[in-house]
């Protein structure tokens, strides 16, 4: 259990760093919003390509979903507070 909260947000951290490679510019956020934002893009990844393989092969459509779908909610984190930003 504990080791799969570990590699969870290992796994999230990884996603999140790449989500933010493919984005354009720089993205103002802290190092834990982007591993959080990262473990929903991958749990987002995990739900849309169901259970992880146990073949051993990588599963790419899931990597690339977890990446698109972490790169989507940094986009949204990153419109929500310039937003709150503008108005305070």
């Amino acid at each position: 259990m504990i080791l799969g909260i570990i590699g969870t947000i290992i796994f999230g951290a990884v996603i999140g760093i790449l989500a933010r490679l493919v984005l354009p510019g720089k993205q103002h956020i802290s190092v834990l919003m982007t591993v959080v934002l990262g473990v929903l893009g991958a749990l987002v990844g995990y739900w849309i390509w169901g259970a992880p393989k146990d073949d051993g092969s990588i599963d790419w459509l899931r990597w690339i979903t977890s990446v698109i779908a972490a790169a989507l909610f940094v986009v949204i984190y990153e419109r929500i507070t310039a937003r709150r930003s503008v108005t305070h």
